[in-house]
């Protein structure tokens, strides 16, 4: 395994364990999104379905539910945590032709047995994206149908960028979203979006904007902001004092996107086709 590929393992292992205790919360921010990218992946079915970074299931089940019980959905992830809670939610459902898989997708062997790939904000971290996505065309049949969500840049999710700019007064060091590397917004760019797919040899790429402006409640803003994100590894480490600092400046920096207790937390993204 890369150095890269061993970060990144390391990074979803911490990672997963947050999005294990944050799953229904996350689900339900996220729930359009997901309904989204399978619609536009036009499942039928009897068909088989992979879902890369598939975390607890939600996109996977969605997926399962579209290509029925003769069909069948895979979700593949690195993060063991978050495939036991999605084969546990699995068990619950009674989805029979669901399976997971422990996997790093960007060269895990899946055999070219599948019709459609989705993915909800799974694809933006594989170190070498050109061949993560030349691996995945190989899992398609002829003709297969690819379809994923990315995020848009910090500058169109500003509540993403908040938190960072109000606790870095605060702190040693603050971490950065950099654009073009592993993370979050890897993808803002349409333009290297559409070049890597290209020379992973995918044809017919569209992009198009997709925002979803979801509410959540002021608590809720809070612990996606502080719990979900990045400020959440150096807090983990950080004293009480300091702790109580940083969320005193987080919540006053995004009081003016919250009234009467609630708040919309726009998810602003890009949802990307294409095919085999």
């Amino acid at each position: 395994m890369s150095d890269a590929a061993t970060d990144m393992s390391a990074y979803w292992d911490r990672a997963g364990r947050v999005w294990v205790e944050q799953q229904a919360l996350l689900d339900r921010i996220y729930q359009p999104i997901a309904k989204a990218v399978v619609d536009r992946a036009d499942l039928r079915a009897g068909e088989a379905v992979l879902d890369v970074g598939c975390g607890s299931g939600a996109t996977t089940f969605e997926a399962a539910w579209r290509v029925g019980p003769e069909g069948r959905a895979v979700g593949a992830d690195i993060s063991g945590a978050l495939l036991e809670l999605a084969r546990r939610r699995a068990g619950e459902q009674g989805l029979e032709s669901v399976d997971f898989v422990h996997a790093d997708a960007q060269t895990h062997d899946f055999g070219a047995e599948f019709d459609a790939i989705v993915s909800r904000f799974g694809v933006m971290f594989f170190p070498d994206p050109v061949a993560a996505f030349a691996n995945l065309r190989r899992a398609l049949r002829p003709g297969g149908r690819l379809a994923f969500v990315c995020w848009r840049s910090p500058e169109d999710n500003p509540i993403s960028q908040v938190p960072l700019e109000a606790a870095a007064p605060l702190l040693s060091e603050v971490p950065k979203f950099e654009r073009n590397a592993p993370g979050r917004f890897a993808f803002a760019d349409p333009e290297r979006v559409s070049a890597i797919l290209d020379e992973a040899g995918w044809r017919d790429v569209a992009i198009e904007p997709l925002d979803d402006p979801t509410p959540v409640t002021a608590e809720e803003l809070m612990t996606m902001s502080l719990r979900v994100g990045p400020l959440n590894p150096i807090l983990s480490n950080a004293d009480a004092a300091l702790s109580a600092r940083v969320r005193e400046a987080v919540a006053e920096a995004l009081s003016p996107y919250v009234e009467d207790g609630g708040a919309r937390m726009n998810s602003a993204c890009w949802l990307v086709t294409a095919r085999r």
